[in-house]
Formats: C-alpha cells, structure tokens, sequence
C-alpha cells in the first residue's frame, strides 16, 4: 500500500513538474496527443509531408473530399491538399486559401500574424493536385469550393476549437466571401483583400473610366506607347516568340494560333502593369517606345505579362479558373481605345483559354446573388483595396443590412495592397476589428504583427485575372 502511494505521489509530482515547464507548440502531454497524431485520426486527413517552420509545427496533408457535396455519399471522391501551420490549440485558425494551388512552404497570412494563431491553408478544387479523374467540369463552382471549406472547418474544428477567421487575396478574396454567403455562421470574420466584384459580366466601364485616369498621364502614355508598338512591330516580334516557343517546346493548341497568343499577352501589358506595380516603377519603362529597340519592347511586355503564359503549357494549371471565369465569376473587357484598329481579337473571353472538349455554360445569377447578400447580410467582413489596382473597379460594397463590416483602400496600392499600408487610425481599427472577430485583446497577441509578417502565401497567377 505504501509503495503505490509512493508511486501515486510521484505520478502528481511529475505533473505538475510537466504543468509548470509548459509545454512547446504541439508537444505530445500525457494528457494530450501529439498534434500530428491528433490531425491524422480525423477521417479522411493523410500525412503527406512535415516541415519545420520556427515556432511552428508544418503539415501537408491530404484531405478526402466528395466531388459533389449535394451527394456526398456517393463513392466519387478526390483529395484535396490543405497545410495546417499549427501554433497552439488555445489560438484562433485562420482559414486562407488563394483561390489557386496552395503553397506547400511555410508562411503565414497578414491576419494570421495579426491574430498569433493557427493557420489551415486550402488548394482550390480542380486545380492540377486536387483534381478528380475523370472530372465533372461541371462541379467547379463556388457552392461546391465552399462545401469543400466546410467539410474542412467541420472535420478540424474539434481541434481548434477556439475563433476562426477566413481569409484570402484577389481569387482567394473572392472564395473567402463566396464561403460566408454560404456559410454564414462557420467563420467569426473574413478578412478579404483586393476581391473582385464582377456582377454584371458584360459591363464593363468601371474599368474603361480606371484606365483613363490611374497613375499620370506621362506614365499611361509610355504604357501605351510600349503597347502599340508591340503590335505595329507585330511580324518581326512574332518571328521571335515562334523562335522562343520552338526553343522552349510550347504550344498553342488551346487558344488557336500564335497570332491569338501573342496579342493576348500585349492586351494583358497595361492591366497587369497597375495589378502588379506602382507608380514610382514607370521609369522602368522604354522612355521613347516608339524609337525603342524590337528587344526592349519584347523584354518590357515579358515582364509585365509573360510570353509565356497562353501557351498550352501556361494554361494548363490554370483550367480550373478559367472554367469558372467563363462560367459563374465573369472577366473584364476593356476597350483600349488608343490601340486603334491595331488589335485584331479583342480582349478575349475564357473560353478561347479552356480546352474546347469542356462544355461552358455562364450562370449570370450567381454573382448578383453573392453581391446582393454581401450588401444586406455582410457581417464581420472586412475589405482592403488598392487605389491603382485594375481590380478594385469592380468591387464589393455594403448596403444598409451591412453590420460590423468596413471597405478600406490603400493609397496608390496595387493588386497586392494589406492592412499594413492603410493610414494609421485604419490600420488601427482594422486590426482592432480583426483581434475582436477572433476573439483575443491586443494584449493577447504575443508580438506587434508587423514585426514578424511574412510574405502572404502566394502562388503564380494568371497576369489579368485575380
């Protein structure tokens, strides 16, 4: 009797030993599992990989996803890849997702840094690694992207069992506020940046009155000098890009001709010059395009869009959201008037960027079915914009049934604009508004969030599209 007490007394000793140390992010308690151990016994969840990341534990994992949430128990199923960059289960998650592939190297989003807390990161349905085979084009929609959150919040919810918050830029924006509209009461707040709006698909003049006013006259006039000449010197630099493709084993097979790809990526130059720059990097640009070299003009439009992105090979990872494009979220044509006659296809629409054996049918209700619930319901939602960035023409905004919801924009931004460049007493009561959805003080956020920022995840995305 006395050893077991002695036994029993040792036993409360070493827990309270255990209790006073504490314990690192994810260490294995004896009264708690391994963090690792307690992901993978959720169903459906496999290991693919783990990271080390500072204060962090990192997993890539594989989530069992049906391809249509209205039969989810039906046997047709894909995986889906998500990260769980795991802080601490007594911290708030943050839901972020791209609207792309996710990145599987470790970093955290702005409101994850804001919050100190956990981080579950999505792939969209359908891009190349969370693709069912065969595929049902047809269940590439917004609806069924957000069952696949759900599915998720639900599935990890029991362990992070404290405030989530979702959130995600451009595309991911989009996605973030598409999974409120259907799931209203899973998040305790989204964090949305620079989401496009495209309610009415075929108008467009918001972005025609953009283009004639973003930036400097001096700054449009050298954008599209370098974008005339691109097409007045069309033969001689088409030789070069049929060079360039030969070398490079490209192909055109989706979007028809070289000839479409080419004046695709010269339509792309002034739009993605203001998506992905600023002002201040006009004197990167050909000073006198008309008298520049064939190469400067070539290596300008390079740059800023890509010669190589309407290619097979560059649309391939991207079928999923052009898919969508030509279907439910809509794409922008603009005029560029000071092309004159020069153009020959116009911007062109994301059917001529999807392989032609997928069948596309745009459903015109289902933006202005997100718009209209975002302006009556939106609660706890919070969009940042970017005041030279193309996209924010078109965007969200907050109607009388709005609560606890803001829009700000950040001076001069651009398509990669974030709470840290508003002005001060913004930046402040956005922080404030973010801390509060996620239910912790300022007080509780272990380090001021701009002193340990990372980059936001980031994957390549199309030079137009969000």
């Amino acid at each position: 009797m006395r050893k077991a007490l002695r036994w029993l007394l040792s036993l409360v000793v070493l827990t309270g030993t255990m209790a006073a140390t504490g314990a690192t992010a994810g260490a294995a308690t004896a009264a708690e599992p391994d963090i690792k151990d307690r992901i993978l016994a959720i169903p459906g969840v496999s290991l693919i990989a783990e990271k080390p990341y500072n204060g962090y534990r990192y997993f890539v994992l594989s989530f069992t996803q049906p391809v249509d949430h209205h039969n989810p128990y039906r046997r047709a199923t894909f995986q889906q890849r998500i990260t769980v960059l795991h802080k601490d289960t007594d911290r708030p998650t943050v839901m972020y997702t791209s609207g792309y592939e996710v990145s599987t190297n470790p970093s955290r989003s702005e409101p994850t840094a804001i919050v100190d807390g956990n981080q579950v990161s999505v792939e969209y349905r359908f891009f190349p690694e969370s693709r069912p085979a065969p595929t049902d084009w047809a269940k590439d929609d917004i609806w069924q992207a957000a069952g696949d959150q759900h599915a998720i919040f639900q599935a990890l919810k029991p362990v992070y069992t404290k405030n989530w918050l979702t959130t995600g830029g451009s595309k991911g924006g989009m996605t973030a506020t598409y999974y409120k509209r259907f799931y209203p009461r899973d998040m305790d707040g989204v964090v949305a940046y620079v989401a496009p709006n495209d309610v009415v698909n075929n108008e467009d003049s918001a972005y025609d009155r953009f283009f004639r006013t973003v930036g400097t006259k001096e700054c449009r006039d050298k954008l599209e000098g370098v974008q005339r000449q691109a097409l007045v010197r069309r033969e001689s630099l088409e030789k070069k890009y049929q060079e360039y493709a030969t070398a490079n084993g490209y192909t055109f097979e989706t979007v028809g001709t070289l000839d479409k790809a080419y004046e695709a990526v010269v339509l792309d130059y002034v739009w993605g010059f203001w998506q992905y720059h600023l002002l201040a990097e006009c004197d990167t640009l050909p000073a006198d395009p008309e008298h520049a070299s064939d190469q400067a003009i070539w290596d300008s439009v390079d740059t800023i869009s890509g010669f190589s992105f309407y290619t097979d090979q560059g649309l391939a990872p991207y079928t999923a959201y052009y898919y969508q494009a030509g279907t439910q979220l809509g794409s922008p044509t603009i005029k560029q008037p000071w092309l004159g006659n020069l153009s020959r296809y116009g911007y062109q629409p994301p059917r001529n960027f999807v392989p032609r054996d997928i069948p596309m049918r745009f459903q015109p209700w289902a933006m202005r079915d997100v718009d209209s619930w975002v302006k009556h319901h939106a609660d706890h939602m919070l969009y940042v914009y970017g005041q030279n960035d193309p996209w924010g023409a078109e965007r969200f905004s907050l109607g009388a049934g709005a609560r606890d919801s803001y829009v700000y924009t950040v001076a001069g931004g651009n398509h990669g604009s974030k709470v840290a460049q508003l002005p001060a007493d913004q930046k402040a009561a956005a922080t404030a508004s973010i801390l509060r959805w996620a239910g912790v003080g300022a007080g509780a956020v272990r380090a001021p969030f701009d002193a340990k920022l990372d980059a936001t995840p980031t994957t390549h995305e199309p030079t137009l599209h969000p």
